[in-house]
Order: C-alpha cells, then structure tokens, then sequence
C-alpha cells in the first residue's frame, strides 16, 4: 500500500500529536533501513517505512500499554499484512516476554521483535521521543525512572541498540 493512503489513515484515527511521532518514526526506521541494506543485509525498507508509520494506530484507542496489541488488531480488521501488524505488537521498548505480559494483563504470548523489520521500528521508536531524536542514554534514563533500574526490558533495549548499531558498522 503506498504511503499518503496509509497516512491518510493514520491521520483519520489518531490525534496530531500521535501522526508526528509517527512519522518521525517512519522516518528514522527508514533511515536505519536503508543504511542496514547498504550493509548488504535483507531488509524490507518499505515494510519498515509503513510499519513505522501505523506502528503507534493502537493510540487511536488507547494510550496504555495494550496500545501495540490494539494496534495489531486494528490493522489487521483493516486488512493490512500480518508483518505490519506485527510490527505494531512488538514494538513497545525491545519487547515485552510472555510473563511481563501476563504481569501487564496482555494476552499472554512473547511481544519481542523477531524480524529485523520488527527489531528496526522498535529501535527507532525508542529513540524518539515525541517527534525529537534521542541518544540511547536518555532512553535509558526515562526507562529507568519509570520501571526501575533493574528492570529487564532496560538490557533488552540496550542490547536492541547494540544489534542494531552492529548492523551499522
């Protein structure tokens, strides 16, 4: 599907501030993307480019933590491919394990990026805030204040940077 529809939709369902991030999202994991398949590796830089853009739909209804699983389920009544609606229900930090997700009251299944496709949007997710580009420091710090120092979803992000950063080189 070509970019200004599934913007148009997009902006048919979420507010303002959500299209921003959005596409500040789609741009960055576009950017990652591109510059991972100069690397030579297989990656789908318009998957990417589309999942990064409709990976935050879920905030159309909730802004909870259940927003990447709402998400999923919205694309996938609107008839998109599964790869982008998984996109949407594993992008939250590096991914959210099975238990963390019954602790959180998700279904219970692992939300953890797989694909590199996956791994991409959740990347550049984490390191917008709003419509603002981040260092991973100050991920860090806004993980860590609002879970705890110790949490695991931290070293699954850290570890999300350096897999991606390794790609880069």
């Amino acid at each position: 599907m070509e970019f200004e529809k599934v913007l148009s939709i997009l902006k048919n369902l979420c507010p303002e501030n959500v299209v921003e991030h959005c596409l500040a999202v789609s741009e960055y994991a576009y950017e990652l993307a591109l510059a991972i398949k100069n690397k030579d590796y297989n990656v789908d830089v318009e998957l990417v480019r589309l999942g990064g853009l409709l990976h935050d739909i879920g905030r159309s209804k909730t802004h909870g933590i259940e927003h990447g699983v709402v998400g999923a389920e919205i694309l996938r009544e609107l008839g998109f491919d599964e790869k982008i609606a998984l996109i949407a229900e594993r992008h939250i930090g590096a991914g959210i394990t099975k238990e963390e997700a019954i602790e959180l009251g998700l279904p219970p299944k692992d939300y953890i990026p797989i694909t590199l496709e996956e791994k991409i949007v959740a990347h550049a997710d984490n390191l917008i805030f709003g419509t603002k580009r981040v260092e991973i420091d100050e991920v860090i710090k806004k993980f860590e204040k609002k879970l705890g120092k110790n949490h695991p979803s931290i070293k699954r992000i850290i570890l999300l940077n350096d897999e991606i950063n390794n790609l880069l080189k």
